[in-house]
């Protein structure tokens, strides 16, 4: 009988190489059956002191140690214990590293048994999980987890997760656990003979109980066949909307708590009026409103009256969530049949089953995190619906094989995949038949601006996050290239040249030759492309420190303009030799490809489809990196900004070009007001100054272009829910940067002291942020405050906020995406401190560019464009406060410019009437503590 010892630790620190020690050992016996034989525990004496974070952690204090045995006092007990099992632990290399460290100081063999690593068997068999921390899968397997951080438990959990996980692999079809044993020997868990057991049960008893079916050899969830909806009618209009939000089986009998919210009903009226009458609209509905269900009402009631696709477009994935699984859910019952909604994404997001079973087939050749994303995949594709890539978290180096077997890889000449058999065709035959489709404003604006359509054809569109327009859509009417991702790609090109692939396949000596003339231009594209980077960043890091900017990810900037001739003829001249060695590959490329459509009509070999599938793609992609560089250094367009960035302190050839247009209003005026029949702007935040008139200036809604417009005002009561405060003895910014920092970091910690944690400071810059972080970790004991900032503590937006969440007394440090799209409602959060007012750094090289043009026009660049745009910012910001009627709590400004300043009314009047105080920091600190 196979036997686990399943081992958990509690240590010093991360690294046993550095010194750190054990401090608790936990270890669980358990048997294949899940039979628990043997449980050991103790707490360990760690001969040094124990760090307050892990204290803070585990609960573990050092005086809780101080009778503890030495580790050499149970070293013997734990080894036989463990010396005759598989090893198993949440994350092996970290138990087993300390345990082997402990041994060897004791006189002991290392340990080399068989291992199972649960975190590694977790992103396998659960591809799906949001995490792959222990405490969060326990959470969502409902595997109860009595006392987190601390060994035994820990132990006991793992043992409950390991047998999760092998009745999960008992589960999968037999064909996928052959794919399994493919990639299993790369893996880290030495788990091929529960495999093989499994495989066995399965031939004896279908194990799984969901059906599946067979694409290209591939085990995938059957997907389910389209319902026939037919339309129930519905009853007039105004008479159908005044019982949605007014009578007992409306949205109160749908939706838990729901409360009838001044300007909601109103703004599904102007929605339905814009969509009816082929206008144009521009509503801002502020916090709490309920646009989002304001506008889905009227536009699936026109939808499905009209039998007529609409277009809903997000700026961000949370809000799509939204829609999809809470909103659209919540309304069916109001329409009588199913809502037919589709996330509609490009093909790069659906995996093509030709290319991955051929991928499969290459596995030989794998490294580790290719050979884990394949047995990631290979199970996704037995729960996944859709085949969108989004549903999972792939390793790092897997999303560069997503390259090879997106669905990208197959179109336009070559189709592979076709109907029933295609995640691709799926989705564009759901969209078909949608009511509404929702999708990203990267999408829509690729959609808007590319020769080939990106989106289903629609006439009437609501833009959601609508402030994001002009960001994205400048962002993606240009060009984006930077030096890692072109050496990806003619890393992937070279691929195609290893005569491997061709191996069995007739070639004629002619495309032998051709393979290695390809080969031989790659090489040289990449050499000519590190000559090229290399220049570029040496020549911008040795420019004078006047003509180069910061990021606000600390990247070097450099603008491209009239000046610097030389410079911009030298790069002209290395870049047109690089696109010489590109064009080369092409021609070599599109000989090949031909030759291997001749051979695929002479021989049935399923590799050749997919070698010139690849090809086409290829071929396709030289096409673009020539129509992006050919005339990147040439300055004659003065309707562009072009600017290159560098990594200060990177590799010597992390070089990023960019290209935007100087004005993305007249492209918008022509290819989305002009075009579509009716275009619904809406956000929390598109007014400045009680006027649109920065947003229609923007995004091209002036001239001819009409467009109705209305400001719906939150149901919140600010006055009573919301304190502003501004400190009035900050030192001088640009006097003493460093002072400013230190009144920031003392202000954050007296004001964290009376609202107990619970604390959002916002930053305008990261290199504020890293030293304000810096400092607080060296004065604050994290027993009292756990301090998160975002591009210093590891993780996600999204985890970091969860973690921010987790603890009692935590403070958060966030800047760009934290300004908006992040809710924390109720007690978690008391205070948000915003340190500068959010204009945008005057230097940025679209802004400068901007500006200089506005200035030539003579208009006035601080009032037209960097005033407003800076109000919205704060308006966002500012949201992050209140997310519900009974929210409470302090907006802490540490600018004096808001009072000080001529503009600061413009930013207070934007945004609703609260008490402001103007005072020291102790008195505001003192009046924190009286009012909360």
């Amino acid at each position: 009988m196979t036997t686990f010892a399943i081992v958990d630790l509690e240590t010093t620190g991360n690294a046993a190489s550095k010194g750190d020690r054990i401090i608790e050992i936990g270890v669980v016996l358990m048997q294949l059956n899940g039979e628990v034989i043997q449980e050991f525990s103790s707490l360990v004496y760690p001969e040094r002191d124990v760090p307050p974070f892990i204290t803070s952690l585990t609960g573990i204090h050092e005086d809780d140690l101080l009778d503890a045995p030495l580790f050499s006092e149970v070293t013997d007990e734990v080894y036989h214990l463990m010396k005759d099992s598989y090893i198993v632990a949440h994350n092996i290399e970290f138990d087993l590293g300390f345990l082997n460290e402990e041994f060897k100081r004791c006189g002991y063999p290392p340990l080399h048994n068989p291992i199972i690593d649960t975190v590694e068997m977790a992103r396998i068999l659960l591809p799906g999980s949001a995490s792959f921390k222990l405490g969060q899968l326990s959470e969502q397997l409902g595997l109860g987890h009595d006392q987190p951080h601390r060994a035994l438990s820990d132990a006991r959990v793992t043992s409950d997760l390991l047998n999760y996980l092998l009745h999960k692999l008992n589960q999968l079809p037999e064909r996928t656990l052959e794919h399994l044993l493919k990639v299993e020997g790369k893996l880290k868990s030495e788990w091929r003979p529960f495999i093989r057991k499994s495989i066995e049960n399965n031939r004896y008893e279908q194990t799984s109980p969901y059906p599946f079916d067979l694409w290209h050899g591939i085990p995938v969830k059957r997907i389910p066949q389209e319902e026939v909806v037919s339309n129930p009618p519905l009853p007039p209009f105004k008479k159908w909307v005044e019982k949605a939000y007014k009578h007992t089986d409306g949205l109160k009998k749908l939706i838990h708590n729901y409360e009838i919210r001044q300007g909601q009903e109103k703004m599904t009226e102007m929605v339905f009026e814009a969509l009816s009458e082929q206008n144009h609209a521009i509503i801002e509905a502020e916090t709490g409103t309920g646009k989002s269900m304001a506008y889905l009402l009227a536009a699936l009631y026109y939808s499905i009256v009209n039998n007529e696709r609409l277009l809903v477009t997000t700026h961000t994935n949370s809000l799509q969530k939204q829609l999809l699984e809470k909103e659209i859910p919540a309304l069916e019952e109001l329409f009588g049949r199913p809502i037919r909604a589709v996330l509609y994404k490009g093909r790069n997001h659906y995996i093509s089953l030709v290319h991955f079973s051929y991928e499969l087939e290459q596995s030989y050749q794998d490294n580790y995190d290719i050979a884990l994303t394949k047995a990631m995949i290979l199970v996704w594709l037995t729960e996944t619906t859709t085949g969108d890539i989004d549903e999972i978290q792939l390793p790092s180096n897997g999303k560069q094989f997503w390259h090879k077997v997106s669905a990208d890889q197959s179109k336009k000449t070559v189709e592979l995949e076709e109907g029933k058999e295609s995640y691709y065709h799926w989705a564009e035959k759901e969209a078909d038949s949608a009511d509404l489709i929702i999708t990203n404003h990267a999408l829509f604006c690729m959609d808007l601006i590319s020769s080939e359509q990106r989106l289903p054809a629609y006439d009437r569109v609501i833009v959601d996050e609508a402030h994001h327009l002009e960001a994205v859509s400048s962002r993606y009417f240009g060009i984006q290239l930077n030096y890692k991702e072109l050496q990806r790609q003619l890393t992937q090109f070279a691929e195609m040249f290893q005569k491997r692939n061709y191996s069995k396949i007739p070639l004629s000596p002619s495309v032998v030759t051709e393979l290695e003339r390809a080969q031989f231009s790659v090489d040289e594209a990449k050499e000519e492309l590190n000559h090229l980077s290399r220049y570029l960043f040496q020549r911008i890091k040795s420019h004078k420190k006047k003509d180069k900017t910061k990021s606000d990810v600390g990247r070097i900037q450099f603008v491209l303009d009239g000046k610097e001739v030389g410079f911009r003829s030298t790069a002209n001249e290395m870049c047109h030799r690089f696109l010489a060695s590109i064009k080369k590959l092409a021609i070599a490329m599109e000989k090949i490809h031909d030759q291997l459509q001749l051979a695929d009509q002479l021989n049935e070999d399923y590799r050749i489809p997919i070698l010139v599938s690849r090809l086409s793609s290829q071929i396709e992609l030289t096409k673009s990196i020539r129509d992006q560089l050919v005339d990147y250094f040439d300055m004659s367009d003065s309707n562009e900004v072009k600017w290159i960035e560098i990594e200060g302190e990177g590799a010597t050839n992390a070089v990023y070009l960019f290209k935007e247009p100087l004005n993305v209003s007249e492209i918008l005026r022509a290819r989305l007001f002009n075009q579509k029949r009716s275009v619904v702007l809406t956000s929390a935040t598109l007014s400045t100054d009680a006027s649109f008139d920065y947003i229609r200036k923007v995004l091209g809604l002036e001239g001819n272009v009409e467009a109705v417009e209305a400001s719906l005002p939150s149901p919140y009561d600010f006055g009573r829910q919301v304190k502003v405060m501004v400190p009035n003895d900050f030192p001088n910014i640009k006097a003493s940067p460093e002072e400013y920092v230190e009144a920031i970091s003392e202000a954050i910690y007296s004001v964290a002291t009376i609202t107990k944690g619970r604390m959002l400071v916002l930053f305008t810059s990261y290199d504020m942020l890293r030293k304000t972080y810096h400092l607080l970790k060296e004065f604050i004991d994290p027993e009292e405050f756990m301090v998160f900032a975002q591009g210093v503590s590891t993780g996600s937006r999204d985890r970091l906020k969860k973690n921010f969440q987790a603890f009692d007394q935590s403070i958060l440090l966030g800047t760009s995406s934290f300004w908006e799209g992040v809710d924390i409602p109720g007690d978690d959060l008391s205070c948000l401190m915003i340190v500068r007012l959010p204009f945008q750094p005057p230097h940025d090289p679209v802004q400068s560019m901007r500006d200089q043009a506005l200035k030539k026009e003579q208009g006035n660049p601080f009032m037209e464009r960097s005033l407003p745009h800076a109000i919205i910012r704060f308006k966002q910001g500012f949201g992050r406060l209140i997310r519900s009627s009974t929210d409470r709590g302090v907006v802490f400004i540490c600018d004096q410019r808001l009072m000080e300043a001529k503009y600061g009314k413009y930013f207070l009047s934007s945004i609703p009437d609260v008490p402001v105080s103007y005072r020291s920091t102790r008195e505001l600190v003192d009046e924190i503590d009286e009012w909360l």
